[in-house]
């Protein structure tokens, strides 16, 4: 495959996770952060950096407009839901380093 190719076909991909994701709004930012160490704020701070080494200025907010198909504002004033104590708990325990004894 050449590379061009390859590039279509992982910008395909990426914007077919992106929909998935603005479909899925009942899927928290923690639930994505616990179950894949990742979300939609990581997703926005990388499509931010990608921007920026392609010469193209854009800012973090900008960014999760993108990822996000709203203002982030919204999408949190519309979606986003408290976390339980049992997810923030989860949410904690993959925060902290491990220890090699």
């Amino acid at each position: 495959m050449d590379k061009n190719t390859q590039t279509e076909i992982e910008a395909a991909a990426f914007r077919q996770l992106i929909s998935h994701l603005q479909e899925r709004t009942e899927v928290q930012n923690i639930d994505l952060m616990v179950l894949a160490g990742f979300c939609r704020n990581c997703l926005a701070k990388w499509y931010a950096a990608a921007s920026t080494e392609q010469g193209i200025t854009m800012d973090y907010e900008q960014a999760r407009d993108v990822i996000y198909g709203m203002p982030y504002k919204e999408w949190k004033d519309l979606y986003q839901r408290e976390a339980t104590a049992e997810t923030q708990a989860a949410y904690n325990s993959k925060q902290q380093p491990t220890s090699s004894t």
